[in-house]
């Protein structure tokens, strides 16, 4: 007879821990906690809601819930394009909310090891992109921006968004 295993929360959160999903915008690499990704999606009908931060696109309805889509695209500063059928949305949760970030394309689940990330460059910059940087990750002789999903959404717009949009 096999014994059966059971995973506990704690277990699940460490086998996590130093992965990274790693996405495209334009041709730099970035990464988000796997542990905050629900999951990942083609792109949908996003519609538009009036009075929101230019970088979010409107809402889009997976399964009856409503997601507010985020553009990381427009949220860092960078110059739009067209979506492709490669363009998806990564569906993250930041403070028990979700919420869809379009990102050019998905590209793999990484391990990166605490130690392989070192701190977030401190240097001005007109770059929108600094402020959201986690830190940098490692990876041979590459290097991929990891991202703090709960800073890309400062907290006076994502009252705005929960204001407008039940998420």
């Amino acid at each position: 007879m096999e014994e059966e295993i059971f995973i506990t929360d704690e277990e699940e959160e460490n086998t996590q821990a130093n992965k990274y999903l790693l996405f495209k915008l334009e041709n730099e690499v970035y990464g988000v906690r796997i542990a905050d990704v629900l999951e990942i999606i083609e792109m949908q009908k996003i519609t538009e809601v009036p009075d929101l931060p230019d970088y979010i696109r409107g809402v889009i309805n997976l399964r009856g819930k409503v997601i507010p889509a985020m553009d990381l695209r427009k949220r860092f500063g960078l110059k739009e394009r067209p979506f492709d059928n490669r363009t998806c949305i990564i569906i993250v949760n930041i403070d028990n909310s979700s919420i869809g970030l379009i990102v050019d394309t998905v590209a793999e689940v990484q391990d990166i090891p605490q130690n392989n990330i070192e701190p977030p460059p401190n240097f001005k910059s007109d770059s929108n992109r600094q402020q959201y940087i986690a830190g940098l990750g490692k990876i041979n002789d590459d290097v991929k921006i990891i991202i703090d999903s709960k800073k890309i959404v400062q907290d006076k717009d994502f009252e705005k968004i929960k204001d407008k949009i039940e998420v």
